[in-house]
Order: C-alpha cells, then structure tokens, then sequence
C-alpha cells in the first residue's frame, strides 16, 4: 500500500511520502464541547471526561493520509470531530473493501483497549477531517485503575457499534442495492412532506462504501429511483414521492 502516511506523535503527526504536517489543535472551550459530543464520551460523567482528555489530542488529516495500516502495532484510536475515515481491508492482490465509513461522532480502534496488539483493518481519511486521537497505552492504564466508569464509556462505545455492525449484515443480505438505497435516503428525510430536499452528508463515492456498493452499483439504484421521483444533482437530493421508497 503506497499512500501518505500519516504518524500521530504528542505534540504534532506529519503524514509521511507527501510532506504534509498536521499540527495538533489547542483544546478550547469550543473544542471540549465537541470532545464531549462525540460517541465515546456523550455518556460519560465530567471526571471520565477530564480523565480521557488527559490521553487525547485533537490532529488534523486529510486525504490520502492513511492513520494506521492493517497489522500495525496498535498505538492510538480516534473519534471523528468533523469530516470521514474509511476503514477498510485489503486482500493479497490489492482489492480494497470498504468496512465502515466513520463520521462525526464515531468512534473507531477502541475494541483494542482490552486486548489486542495489531490493527484489525486500515484507516485513510477520506474528507479534510478532525480527530481526536487516544493514547492506547494511557487509555489501558486508566481503564485498569479507574473504578469501572470507564470500562462502561468503552462497552457502551462497543455496545453501539456491534448493534450497528448486526444491522449492515443484515442490511447486506436481506435488501438489494436499491432497497439500501432507499432505506437510507428514507432514514435522512428531514420530514415527510413532499418535495423533500436535502444534501447527502459525505460524497456519492463514500456513501457507496458505507452501504457496500460499488460506485457504479450506487448510480444505477440512483438511475433506477429516478423513476421513483429521486432526483440527483451533484449530493443534493430531491424526493417528490416518498410512498412509492417506503414501497420498496
């Protein structure tokens, strides 16, 4: 995998082959809200809180910087203030496959906090993102001697994502394309009157790997849902007939 690579350090990370620096962010107040926000933490009292941003900086990356490879020893883990990271795999003859696409308030890496020395996929960014990295080693050493608080920030995190992983295999293999498709413009609806606009939150390419399409499976359910009142211009959606989705 020949791609920029990006090394997060304490105080800045430099994404190595393309020279490009991301400098550490100076956590203000601005920035402890959104800490506070993100998945891993919206449940957490003040003192976990505090206590885990003793462990994390805020790093900025942008595409193609690669956080960690598959098979990495594993040194950090993140959640997404802004932007996405697509984690992925890899297979011996260089075909990629897109596992999950985290967005802002994801958290990704943390299933390492309890066992496990190596990265179980890869990490790119794949929009201008940021994130707060977690010291590996700082979180396991608090999570050992805290009085579970905790522990049960982290199983709530796993809990969450493990629900999430269940319904993308079902997803998978109970719906076509076009039914995926259809779900998740549904799901983004901001209300039921019609028309509907909004605008798509990641780009076509990403919500493709999100839903486990191919791009050009994604434009031909686009194409096909044309017929049913979806127009598409660039990632603005309009939906004239919301019945005939929830038919599908």
């Amino acid at each position: 995998m020949r791609r920029n690579r990006f090394v997060q350090t304490h105080h800045h990370s430099h994404a190595m082959g393309g020279g490009t620096v991301n400098t550490t962010i100076n956590v203000s107040e601005r920035r402890k809200a959104q800490f506070i926000a993100t998945g891993l933490t919206a449940a957490a009292d003040m003192t976990t809180v505090n206590r885990l941003m003793e462990c994390a900086t805020f790093v900025n990356v942008t595409p193609p910087d690669i956080l960690f490879v598959e098979g990495d020893d594993a040194r950090h883990f993140y959640s997404v203030v802004t932007g996405f990271v697509r984690l992925f795999r890899q297979n011996h003859e260089g075909r990629e496959a897109d596992i999950r696409i985290c967005g802002p308030g994801d958290t990704f890496g943390d299933e390492l906090v309890f066992g496990g020395d190596a990265c179980r996929y890869s990490a790119q960014a794949a929009e201008n993102a940021t994130l707060v990295c977690y010291d590996l080693a700082k979180v396991r050493e608090l999570a050992n001697n805290d009085d579970g608080s905790l522990a049960r920030v982290l199983a709530i995190s796993l809990s969450a994502q493990l629900r999430e992983a269940v319904d993308c295999v079902a997803d998978d293999r109970l719906n076509t394309a076009l039914q995926r498709v259809a779900h998740y413009l549904l799901d983004q609806c901001p209300e039921d009157t019609e028309p509907v606009t909004f605008r798509l939150a990641c780009r076509k390419s990403l919500l493709a790997g999100k839903l486990g399409l191919a791009p050009e499976a994604l434009s031909r359910a686009f194409g096909t849902l044309k017929t049913l009142g979806v127009n598409v211009h660039g990632r603005t959606i309009e939906i004239t007939d919301i019945e005939a989705l929830k038919r599908l």
